[in-house]
Parts: C-alpha cells; structure tokens; sequence
C-alpha cells in the first residue's frame, strides 16, 4: 500500500479528472483503459480476465481491499477522501476505484455458436442505458450482445457502475456495419425482432410464443430516435409492449428487461 498526499502525484495519472465527459474527450477505448469502482464490479472485472493496473482507495476501504490489490498483483494507493474527489472530480462513494486494462472484443461471429438470445442495440448512446440493458440481459438469461458502432461503450465508468459489473459476466462485440451484421445474423438462422412503440407491431407475448425454439435477436433503438428504417426494415417482426393509461413507450432499458424476460421464459407447458 502506497498512501499518497499529492494531487500531483504521477501515480494518480490514470484517476484524473474522471467525470463522463471527461472520459469521452480522452478518448479511453483507444488507451485502452478503464474504469471499475466499488468492490463487487473489481471483483468481476478481475475475474473476467481483465488486468490491473492499480487501485485506488480511501482509508476506510484499504484494509478489505488490499488482498484484492495484492491478488491483482497490481500497486494499491491509499488517499484521503478530499483528495480522491478533487483528484478525479466526483465523490467516489463506494471508496475504491481500479484502473484496469481492456482486452481484446470478440468477432460478432464468435457470439453466435451456441447462443439462442441475443440483444443488438442500435445508437443507445447513452452510457446509463447501455449499463442497465447489460445489467437487464444478464440477469434474464440473453446469451450476448451485439452494439452498432455509434452504441455507447459498455465499459465507460458509469456503464461499469450501472451494470454492477454484468458488462463483465455477458459476451458482447461491436458490429462493423449494421446492415451486414443484420445479414450474418439471419444467414446464422436467427429471427430478428424489432422492438418498436408503433400500434401496428405484433404485442410481444404473441412474438414471444412464435418464436418459441427459434434463435432470436431482439434488435433495441435509442431513446428518442428508436430504431432506424433499415433496421426496421431487416427485421422479421416488429413487436411491441402492450401500453397502458396513455403512455406510449418505456425507457429503453425497462423495454429491454420486459422483453428479454417475455423471450427467455419457459414456453407454456414446456
């Protein structure tokens, strides 16, 4: 453990000024780094395989989080609770933070042998979205995720937290072009659903039970945008969540959940 008082300490490089924006402008995929904060995500990000670089940790998380730094085999600096804010320019409230590398992404082809449930988002672009539909995936039983390249980074700081490390737990992959990766998917035998608010759409329970036993892709658009008319259009179904007292829409992270639980439950009987 290495305590460390100075704000300009070289060893804090990594941890400065670590707001969102701040993170976007540094451009992190490309340095091949991130962020993971709180124990339980630096627990899983490890165990994913991704390796440390150093932690950070305010007293009173340096004694539970030392043998997780030494297991690492990775420098844990130990700071004051001012200094960890005014080092990285938010409160880090769960007292640890772990600077880790990335690793390599999968092929999207590497994601289709074996899996059954796949969710593909098109532009979600916002960070806290990405997360939760990661979190939501994992939780109900989709086999991966596939992202458009203008999706957001699953692994930016607030994605990591949102997700409560299940970035780290689903196989996921960044699709080149969207068109062609529509294409692959279908060749693969998979049967795209587009999830959609429009009245016309198939109710999802009923697309559910149709596609009882088939590979299915359930494709995801951004909050105010939706799905693009390609997507719309590549499509074997659009389908829809029934609504109720005048809303038209959910957010697409609580769509996304009540989706993937209406496609990964038993069928009726089965």
């Amino acid at each position: 453990m290495e305590e460390i008082t100075d704000p300009g300490d070289p060893r804090l490089a990594d941890y400065l000024s670590l707001t969102d924006v701040a993170l976007r402008r540094r451009a992190e995929p490309a340095g091949g780094l991130f962020m993971a904060e709180g124990e339980k995500v630096i627990r899983r990000a490890l165990a994913a395989g991704y390796p440390m670089r150093s932690m950070l940790v305010t007293p009173r998380w340096a004694e539970a989080m030392r043998e997780v730094a030494a297991g690492a085999g990775a420098p844990l600096y130990l700071v004051g609770a001012e200094l960890a804010e005014r080092v990285t320019g938010y409160h880090v409230h769960r007292g640890a933070l772990a600077a880790m590398r990335r690793t390599p992404l999968p092929a999207p082809s590497a994601l289709l042998p074996g899996a059954r449930r796949l969710a593909v988002l098109e532009a979600v672009n916002d960070h806290t979205n990405v997360g939760a539909v990661f979190r939501g995936a994992a939780a109900l039983g989709m086999d991966g995720v596939l992202l458009s390249p203008d999706c957001a980074d699953p692994l930016y700081r607030r994605a990591v937290k949102v997700s409560m490390g299940a970035v780290f737990s689903l196989p996921y992959a960044r699709l080149p072009r969207l068109g062609p990766g529509l294409d692959e998917l279908r060749a693969a035998g998979f049967r795209l659903l587009a999830l959609t608010p429009d009245p016309a759409a198939v109710d999802l329970d009923a697309a559910a039970r149709e596609a009882a036993g088939s590979r299915v892709a359930l494709l995801l658009g951004s909050e105010g945008e939706g799905l693009s008319p390609r997507a719309l259009s590549a499509a074997d179904a659009r389908v829809r969540i029934p609504m109720s007292h005048g809303i038209d829409s959910l957010n697409v992270a609580a769509a996304a959940a009540v989706a993937f639980y209406a496609l990964t439950r038993p069928a009726p009987g089965g």
